[in-house]
């Protein structure tokens, strides 16, 4: 009989990345012969801009295949340098630039460098699934503080000054927001710097990973951008993945003070060390080549919104207002909670008629219970519009079958 594995006691109550199962769970289907359409993924269906492949190709057949410096390219670090002063007006030096495989890590890292036990990480809510797990495994302790629909699934000020105590040692906010698309404008966070600037012994991770994905033709701004007197307490952290369709290609990045960066530096080096010698070339010719494929992009998303959400407001029992960014619809099912399946079942939470829509309908959405905000679902627009007719005909189906 093989033992059990000796676990630590930081795994207690720790859980594998939702989006993650839900990936695996429908590729278990789809092998079945399911025809699954996948709604919960943060993939986008768009490719890899070409240049961006031509540059990879080139730098493998230059040789470019060892290990580069942990920190990231001397190369890739000047473009991050020069995307931040462009897009945000943010001036870095090198020293303060960390290059990271993909944007998760970069956060991960600078909680694990900087949270001691009993410290607290306010998180608004609804929230990237994964941000309460990562303060847990570095040792500290989530601060939910719920945001309402009625002010847009942002965070007010007073709710933050409310959720603030002794032990605050980071505020994460996600601008837009994964999952409700939710965007803060400069006048949003300018409420919050105000609340910051009270309390200085605590920092902001601000996480622009979809910050090209919004919808009113600008880049999503961010704190330290706002609020100068914010920036050295500031950790700006972003990628390449959704921006440029390079989910797989793994670069993420990190700007902040140089002595914060040093340690996450440090703990990438005992840990992956650094990314991809060809994922950081393609990354350079992401940033310092042509813009245009961005707005183009979100031109298409807009429409692709658009068409989804009015699709699935016709579905009994849905409801759901058109984000200002991202890629997701949050969609609010309160209408088929209490309802009853064919096979039975009663649909008692957003799990359950998740569940109900992956195994009768053959749609996989994220549950919100799992971000913060029952009783929704969370759906992706990055598909085809084939895929997203289809997928609305489906759930339409699906809730005209609820009793």
């Amino acid at each position: 009989m093989t033992a059990p594995p000796i676990l630590s006691p930081r795994m207690r109550g720790i859980k594998a990345s939702p989006a993650s199962v839900l990936r695996r769970r429908a590729r278990e289907l789809r092998a079945t012969g399911r025809d699954i359409i996948e709604l919960s993924s943060g993939n986008l269906d768009f490719p890899t801009p070409d240049h961006v492949i031509a540059a990879a190709h080139d730098a493998a057949l230059r040789g470019e295949t060892r290990y580069t410096d942990v920190d990231g390219t001397p190369e890739l670090k000047q473009a991050v340098q020069a995307a931040l002063l462009r897009d945000h007006h943010l001036d870095y030096r090198p020293d303060e630039i960390v290059i990271t495989n993909g944007s998760t890590q970069a956060l991960f890292n600078a909680l694990l460098a900087t949270l001691a036990p009993a410290d607290e990480v306010i998180i608004p809510a609804p929230y990237w699934a994964p941000y309460l797990d990562q303060v847990r495994l570095a040792g500290g302790t989530p601060v939910v503080v719920p945001c309402a629909q009625n002010n847009g699934f942002k965070l007010r000020a007073e709710d933050l000054q409310a959720a603030i105590s002794p032990r605050t040692r980071w505020i994460v906010l996600n601008n837009p927001v994964n999952p409700s698309g939710a965007l803060y404008s400069r006048e949003d966070l300018s409420e919050i710097a105000a609340v910051l600037l009270r309390h200085p012994d605590i920092w902001v991770l601000a996480d622009g990973l979809y910050e090209h994905i919004v919808f009113n033709g600008t880049p999503a701004p961010t704190l330290a951008e706002i609020e100068p007197r914010l920036k050295p307490r500031t950790l700006t952290v972003s990628g390449l993945a959704k921006s440029y369709a390079m989910m797989g290609w793994r670069i993420g990045y990190a700007a902040g003070p140089a002595a914060l960066i040093r340690e996450i530096i440090t703990i990438q080096s005992q840990t992956t060390s650094g990314a991809s010698s060809i994922s950081q070339a393609a990354a350079v010719a992401a940033l310092d080549g042509a813009q245009d494929v961005l707005t183009e992009r979100a031109a298409i998303l807009r429409a692709r919104r658009d068409r989804f959400a009015e699709l699935l407001n016709e579905c009994a029992g849905l409801s759901c207002v058109p984000p200002e960014g991202t890629f997701y619809l949050l969609v609010n099912c309160a209408g088929v909670i209490g309802k009853r399946a064919p096979d039975g079942k009663v649909i008692a939470t957003d799990r359950d008629f998740s569940a109900y829509l992956l195994e009768q309908a053959d749609v996989a959405v994220f549950p919100g219970e799992d971000l913060g905000l029952s009783p929704h679902i969370r759906v992706s627009f990055a598909n085809p519009s084939a895929t997203i007719e289809e997928a609305a005909r489906r759930s339409k189906r699906a809730c005209e079958a609820l009793q």
